[in-house]
C-alpha cells in the first residue's frame, strides 16, 4: 500500500475545484495516520537542522483555506517538533495603514524567511486575489484606485502577474516555495463552526464575521480556482489537500514539505583540512586536561 501522498495533490494541469476531493484518507485509519505523522515529524526536524546548517536556502510554506479548515492546528501538529529558532509563522490579518501606504506585496517581503530557515505564511499575498476579489471595495484602501469600476479583468490579470513574478524572483534567489490549499467542504465547515459555538473551550475561536463570509462560500471557491490556475507553476506549485479529515491533511502536508526539502540538495558544511586539524588539536587539548 502506498502511504506517500506527496505527489497526489500537486496541480499540474487545469484545476477544477468542483472535481477536487475534500474527503480522502487513502487506505489509512486515523490511528495509522497519527502514528505516521509522529515519524514524519522526526524526519522534518532532522531536515530542518540540515537546512539551517547548509545556510544557502530557505523554505516558504504558504497556507490558504476557508475559515475552520484547520490551518492553525496544522501548523501546530506539523511543525511542533522543529527547532523554533529556525522557523517563523506570520499570520496575515487585515492590512494596517502602514501596509496600505505601500504596494500589496510589501508586508509579505518583510516576513520572508532568511536563508537556513523555514517561514510559514498563515494566509498570504493570495488574500489580495481572494478576499479582495470577493470584496473589491477593500482595494480602495490602497488609495491608488478611485472606484470599484477600476477592478476589471485587466486589474486582476496584473495582480496574478505580480504574484507570479514575486514568487519567481524568490525561487531564483534561494527560496523554495510550497503552496497548500486545505480544501474543506461547506458541510464540514458548518460542523466545525457549530463546534466552536457549542463547545465552551472553543467559543473564543468563533467570530460573527465567519457567517457572512460563509454565505459567499461558492464565490470564494471560484476565486480559489482562478488563483490556483493562474499561479501554480513549476517553481511555485500548488497542492490541494482534502481537509475534511484534519489528521489526514496534516500527514499529507508534512509529506509534501519533507519531499520538497529533500529535493533542495542540502548539505552539512564540509570542513577543510585546516579546520579538521584545528578540531584534532582541540580534541587533544580537551583530553589532556
Amino acid at each position: 500500500m502506498n502511504n506517500d501522498f506527496s505527489d497526489n495533490f500537486r496541480i499540474t494541469n487545469k484545476f477544477s475545484i468542483k472535481k477536487a476531493a475534500t474527503e480522502y484518507t487513502g487506505k489509512l485509519t486515523k490511528e495509522e495516520g497519527i502514528q505516521m505523522l509522529a515519524l514524519e515529524k522526526e524526519k522534518l526536524r532532522e531536515l530542518q537542522e540540515k537546512l539551517y546548517a547548509d545556510g544557502s536556502q530557505s523554505l516558504l510554506v504558504v497556507l490558504q483555506a476557508m475559515d475552520a479548515a484547520g490551518k492553525d492546528s496544522l501548523i501546530e501538529h506539523v511543525f511542533g517538533g522543529v527547532n523554533p529558532q529556525g522557523c517563523s509563522v506570520t499570520s496575515f490579518k487585515t492590512p494596517s495603514s502602514q501596509d496600505y501606504a505601500h504596494d500589496f506585496l510589501w508586508r509579505h517581503y518583510l516576513a520572508l524567511p532568511q536563508k537556513g530557515t523555514i517561514g510559514i505564511f498563515n494566509r498570504s499575498h493570495y488574500e489580495s486575489v481572494l478576499v479582495c476579489k470577493v470584496h473589491p471595495e477593500y482595494n480602495l484602501n490602497e488609495k491608488t484606485w478611485k472606484s470599484v469600476k477600476d477592478f476589471d479583468d485587466t486589474f486582476w490579470k496584473n495582480r496574478y502577474e505580480s504574484i507570479r513574478n514575486f514568487e519567481k524572483h524568490l525561487t531564483q534567489n534561494g527560496t523554495t516555495i510550497v503552496k497548500i490549499f486545505l480544501h474543506v467542504s461547506k458541510e464540514e465547515q458548518k460542523k466545525r463552526l457549530l463546534d466552536r459555538i457549542e463547545e465552551k473551550e472553543k467559543n473564543w475561536k468563533f467570530s460573527a464575521a465567519d457567517l457572512p463570509e460563509r454565505a459567499l462560500f461558492d464565490e470564494y471557491m471560484n476565486c480559489y480556482e482562478t488563483a490556483i490556475n493562474e499561479t501554480s507553476k513549476d517553481e511555485a506549485p500548488w497542492y490541494i489537500i482534502p481537509a475534511d479529515n484534519k489528521w489526514f491533511a496534516r500527514l499529507a502536508a508534512i509529506q509534501i514539505i519533507i519531499d520538497t526539502v529533500e529535493k533542495m540538495n542540502l548539505e552539512f558544511p564540509k570542513l577543510s583540512k585546516e579546520d579538521k586539524a584545528v578540531l584534532e588539536e582541540a580534541k587533544s587539548q580537551l583530553k589532556s586536561e
